[in-house]
């Protein structure tokens, strides 16, 4: 077993702060604006339809790091949610009845607290999903991972690039495939994807450059067929996500000198009916400090919940979030191109 994991360098990049990243944005030379497209769909101002989903970041830190990451995770992060702040969370799951708790990172394992918080979600019967970018079950301190999330019947929302070695390790570091394939026969050994509904396991899969992901129901069957010629493992489902044009890969872009083309391509592939059902209606997002955003995708450029109602999660008012208006921006195209994309793959067929 690797006691140390594979990764890129590591770095935070202070360009990459919020504020830059959204005046990036607001300067790109393409033509779009993401209120006049939801007032010609009907969808202006865009509302949450209710709180379905708790997604909490428990922490930027994590043991690799990822080239597209839209999180700008990495070795080097200190943001870390503290067991207090999970408290508040679970003090504001017991009085509604939101039904899953979304726990996402960086690599959510990481946060030294993260069994503790899966185990007290669980007590109040609310439905797990843990993030994973299987790497870190390779790990000495995370060897029993999968066994811990069996036993309480987690959902596992695991990352993998591609199902060829070279798609993968570009983006995530040498090593990462074939250390990520183990892990997943570990999750297929202790039963995950073997016929319990109660043990899913989904692959998350986004494009390698500035494209939009092929359709997921033909990928999800191109993927299993080759995930079990290949390798022998089975998984439930594939999600496909698009590159969001923030943190490292709108560096990328610009890097490449494509940001004006690639967000122009998400503008043009605009989707009304993408947009009637983007995860943002759905769900309510909280930061590693307890700060409340519409999205994960929001939380990364901080921009924070509408002033109407509480933004942090001590202070969680259900009625008022559930009833919000949604804070949107040029960003969101990213989830209404298409298909459209959410953290639980394209939102229509």
């Amino acid at each position: 077993m690797s006691k140390t994991l594979p990764t890129l360098q590591a770095r935070h990049d202070p360009l990459a702060e919020p504020h830059i990243q959204r005046a990036r944005l607001a300067e790109a030379d393409v033509t779009g604006d993401f209120h006049e497209a939801l007032l010609t769909s009907g969808l202006y101002p865009l509302k949450a339809t209710g709180i379905d989903i708790l997604q909490v970041n428990v922490g930027k830190l994590c043991n690799q790091t990822c080239r597209h990451c839209h999180v700008d995770a990495g070795p080097d992060r200190r943001e870390i949610m503290t067991r207090e702040t999970m408290q508040q969370c679970l003090d504001a799951l017991a009085h509604t009845e939101i039904a899953t708790v979304d726990i996402t990172g960086g690599a959510p394992e990481l946060n030294p607290n993260f069994r503790w918080f899966v185990e007290e979600c669980k007590k109040l019967g609310r439905h797990v999903i843990d993030r994973c970018n299987l790497t870190i079950a390779m790990t000495r301190a995370h060897a029993d991972l999968p066994e811990f999330l069996a036993d309480h019947e987690v959902e596992v929302v695991c990352s993998l690039p591609h199902y060829r070695q070279p798609n993968t390790d570009a983006q995530r570091g040498d090593g990462v495939f074939e250390q990520s394939l183990t892990a997943l026969r570990r999750f297929n050994d202790v039963g995950y994807a073997n016929g319990n509904p109660n043990l899913q396991l989904t692959v998350v899969t986004n494009p390698a450059g500035a494209f939009l992901p092929p359709g997921q129901q033909s990928l999800e069957k191109e993927w299993k067929r080759e995930m079990d010629r290949l390798y022998g493992i089975q998984f439930n489902h594939l999600y496909t996500i698009t590159n969001m044009p923030i943190a490292r890969f709108l560096d990328y872009l610009i890097e490449k000198d494509t940001l004006n083309t690639y967000l122009q391509k998400l503008i043009d592939a605009y989707n009304p009916a993408a947009a009637s059902g983007i995860m943002c209606r759905n769900t309510l997002s909280v930061g590693w400090d307890g700060l409340l955003y519409d999205c994960d995708f929001n939380q990364m450029l901080d921009i924070a919940v509408d002033e109407g109602v509480p933004r942090h999660i001590r202070d969680f008012e259900h009625r008022a979030l559930e009833n919000r208006t949604i804070v949107v921006g040029r960003h969101c195209f990213g989830c209404t191109a298409g298909a459209g994309s959410s953290c639980t793959g394209s939102t229509v067929a």
